[in-house]
C-alpha cells in the first residue's frame, strides 16, 4: 500500500530533479541533434528521452510504488498501471517544437497527481532558468536568475481589458478570433510550452484558451501551479480539468487567473 504523501515534502526535490533534467537537456540545445517522428507525427529529439531518462528513475526511487506516466514512455507503449491513488505525469520536453526552433520557450514539467488532481507542479524552462512551483492554494513561487525564491499570485483583470496567451506552435485562429470577440481582450500575446499556464499564474496574461489537443502531462505541471496562484484550469462546460482519462487525452480547455 502506497503511504500518504505530502506534496511539501516532495517539492524541493522535484526542483531539484527539474533542474538536473534541464542541464541535460541544455547539454544537446542548440547542438546538431537529430530530429525523428513519433508515430503521431509529433517530433521527439534525444533531448526528449535524455531529460526523461533522468527523471524517471529519480521519481521511482523517491516514491517507490507510485506510478509515473511520461510522454516518450507512453509513446512507446510502455504504460503504467494506475493502481492507488497517487500517480506521477511527466513531461520531459514540453515544446519540443520550440526547442528546435532555438527561441528558448520550453520546459520540463513534473506533476503529481491525487486522486485525479494535480497537487505538485513544477514547470522549469531551462534556458531562461526560471522555476515554477506550486503545492496547493497559495504556495505558487518563481525563482529566476539573480533573485530571491517569490511568490506569485493571479491577478484582476485590468480595467483596459484582458491579456489572453495562446500558443505558438499549436494554435485555432478561428476559435481564438470567436472567444477574443466575446471577452474583453485587449491584448494578444503567443508563448510555447507550459509558459502560458505561468504566466497566469505571475500576472503577466489573464486568460489562456486551448481548443486543440492536449495530453495530461502537457498540462499537468503548469495546472498546479496556477491552482497554487489562485486560477483554475476548466473545460468548456465549466469543470475543472482532471487527470486519469482514458489515454490521457484532455479535451478543450481554458485557464484563468482570476474569475
Amino acid at each position: 500500500m502506497i503511504r500518504t504523501l505530502s506534496p511539501e515534502a516532495l517539492i524541493d526535490d522535484i526542483r531539484d530533479l527539474a533542474r538536473r533534467a534541464g542541464e541535460v537537456i541544455l547539454n544537446i540545445y542548440r547542438t546538431d541533434f537529430e530530429i525523428r517522428r513519433k508515430d503521431d507525427a509529433s517530433p521527439v529529439t534525444e533531448a526528449d528521452e535524455a531529460a526523461e531518462r533522468v527523471i524517471l528513475p529519480a521519481l521511482r526511487s523517491l516514491t517507490p510504488g507510485v506510478p509515473v506516466i511520461a510522454e516518450e514512455e507512453v509513446a512507446a507503449g510502455r504504460i503504467e498501471s494506475l493502481s492507488g491513488d497517487y500517480f506521477w505525469l511527466v513531461d520531459p520536453l514540453d515544446g519540443t517544437k520550440e526547442f528546435i526552433a532555438g527561441n528558448d520557450e520550453f520546459t520540463v514539467n513534473i506533476a503529481l497527481i491525487h486522486t485525479i488532481r494535480p497537487v505538485l507542479g513544477v514547470v522549469y524552462a531551462p534556458a531562461l532558468d526560471a522555476m515554477y512551483a506550486g503545492t496547493g492554494p497559495g504556495t505558487a513561487d518563481l525563482e529566476t536568475p539573480g533573485a530571491a525564491r517569490r511568490a506569485i499570485v493571479v491577478r484582476a483583470v485590468p480595467e483596459g481589458g484582458a491579456v489572453m496567451i495562446s500558443s505558438r506552435s499549436h494554435g485555432d485562429p478561428n476559435s481564438l478570433t470567436e472567444l477574443t470577440e466575446s471577452l474583453h481582450v485587449a491584448h494578444h500575446r503567443i508563448t510555447g510550452s507550459s509558459l502560458k499556464f505561468c504566466l497566469v499564474a505571475e500576472g503577466e496574461a489573464d486568460i489562456y484558451p486551448r481548443y486543440g489537443p492536449t495530453s495530461e502531462w502537457d498540462t499537468a505541471a503548469g495546472d498546479a501551479v496556477l491552482r497554487a496562484a489562485g486560477g483554475s484550469v476548466r473545460t468548456l462546460d465549466g469543470a475543472d480539468l482532471f487527470y486519469g482519462k482514458d489515454k490521457f487525452r484532455n479535451p478543450r480547455f481554458i485557464a484563468r487567473g482570476l474569475d
